[in-house]
């Protein structure tokens, strides 16, 4: 009896059970695979809806806008506009992402109609670290963003957390993770803004 017939032998159930969970956690992810979708859509829109309380709808200004993300690689977002009660253009919103300490962040970001200022951000999925990197989460930290000027924000150590300008400082014991939102900020609105500002 050969090596490999000895091992089928022996193992025949535990490759068929192997065979059968993977095609059942394939099949489960493709039934969930909508519903998980249309979770962070709705979750997209109500972030966005907090960022810019005034707007009465969100519509896609841009759709796939290619960024250059870490390392060179290339990422897609899309721009939504957001809309008041005459239909005229409040600001835009984005979903931007990078690396954090633990895994990748994804931010919602929102910008006024001119680019000028954030409206600020909220975490859109996030596994930072409990206690810590999940700080990134709470109001002490993003109320920094808000009104500041919409352009290459500064990490600082120390400083006044409620003045509001392009110095943001960095949550005590969660260093990286501060500095992995203010660095993904900054890629994405450099460029949105140079993209969305020089349209045809």
């Amino acid at each position: 009896m050969s090596k490999i017939t000895h091992f089928i032998q022996q193992s025949w159930l535990l490759i068929v059970a192997a065979f059968f969970f993977g095609l059942l956690i394939a099949v489960t992810n493709a039934a969930w695979q909508p519903r998980i979708i249309q979770n962070e859509e709705n979750k997209l829109n109500n972030l966005m809806a907090g960022l810019i309380t005034t707007a009465q709808k969100f519509e896609i200004a841009e759709k796939q806008i290619e960024l250059t993300g870490e390392k060179g690689k290339i990422i897609k977002t899309d721009i939504y506009k957001a809309l008041g009660a005459d239909n005229k253009t409040l600001g835009f919103a984005f979903v931007a992402s990078g690396p954090g300490f633990a895994d990748k962040i994804k931010l919602v970001v929102a910008v006024n109609q001119n680019f000028e200022n954030f409206f600020g951000f909220k975490v859109l999925a996030s596994n930072e670290t409990p206690g810590f990197g999940s700080k990134i989460k709470e109001e002490f930290f993003g109320n920094q963003f808000e009104n500041a000027p919409a352009k290459k924000l500064i990490l600082t150590k120390i400083g006044n957390e409620e003045q509001i300008d392009d110095q943001i400082v960095a949550i005590s014991g969660a260093t990286v993770s501060s500095e992995a939102v203010v660095k993904i900020i900054n890629n994405f609105i450099t460029q949105i803004k140079d993209k969305m500002q020089n349209k045809d």
